[in-house]
């Protein structure tokens, strides 16, 4: 990673913020345990519970020193003027309890021309509101067709999905991504959040329990295994996290891999971006 320090794992924050107290205390727990093991950056957006996952990061983070925390958070596409996208970045900062964000992200292509939203991005870098910016479920057209108006070489980041049964990405945004110098940040590692949970092989499960792990610490490693890859899990208790951190020191060896493709190929051919 270029842009985004710290360990090639940080935390996602979609679903949560949206049950019960008890819910809560587990999830800022589990962010809480997060934080005081080195990962530094949380991912979030004001779509996520329209503001409640921004607002319980906001709480888990109000007595930590600001500097040492990396916080991501996207905006609607609807919000891509410059106007309406300092509207939202003020809601999102007080939901936060911050002044400012580390990078900030349009969250899908929308309608908004996108000089436009790269005009209003570099006002609010230059305000100071924002560290940096980027794009999120962009493909290489889209980013492109970014990077060609004002102010659009300066995106550092885009997110996307990324999996082992979604990796798409890698025949052409990949290595788009690493020749410009942008970051991949990569959500949804198990697959969970689009309604396709990854179904897991005979093979790959006799791999995790050869190197002692579960599965999904298995894939979650396979994520970040390039370590040019910032891999965003979410984890709403504390033995979920716990074992997210564990995954971040795994090691898979070329024979791992190879159980791992045989599992789910890499692509041979341009393959549509998937988003969820």
């Amino acid at each position: 990673m270029q842009h985004i320090p710290g360990l090639p794992l940080g935390v996602g924050t979609w679903g949560l913020g949206l049950g019960t107290p008890a819910q809560a205390a587990s999830e800022r727990a589990a962010l809480t345990y997060a934080l005081d093991h080195g990962v530094t950056t949380i991912d979030t957006a004001e779509m996520y519970g329209d503001g409640a996952a921004e607002t319980l990061v906001g709480e888990t983070i109000a007595d930590r020193p600001r500097a040492a925390l990396f916080l991501i958070s996207k905006f609607y596409p609807w919000h891509a003027t410059p106007a309406l996208m300092r509207k939202a970045l003020v809601a999102s900062l007080r939901r936060l309890r911050t002044d400012y964000l580390d990078l900030y992200l349009l969250h899908w292509p929308g309608n908004t021309p996108l000089a436009d939203t790269m005009a209003g991005l570099a006002a609010l870098q230059q305000a100071g509101l924002i560290r940096a910016y980027g794009v999120s479920n962009f493909n290489v057209e889209d980013l492109k067709a970014a990077r060609a108006v004002p102010g659009g070489d300066q995106l550092v980041a885009n997110e996307v999905l990324y999996n082992v049964q979604s990796r798409g990405i890698e025949y052409d945004l990949q290595p788009y991504q690493d020749v410009t110098g942008i970051d991949l940040i990569g959500y949804s590692p198990f697959g969970s959040g689009n309604g396709r949970a990854i179904t897991i092989p005979n093979a790959v499960q006799a791999l995790a329990a050869a190197k002692g792990v579960s599965a999904h610490q298995l894939l979650l490693a396979w994520t970040m295994r390039s370590g040019r890859v910032l891999s965003i899990p979410k984890a709403a208790s504390l033995a979920h996290m716990r074992a997210n951190l564990a995954a971040a020191r795994l090691t898979l060896t070329p024979a791992d891999l190879a159980v791992i493709d045989a599992a789910w190929p890499a692509p041979t051919h341009p393959v549509p971006l998937e988003s969820i």
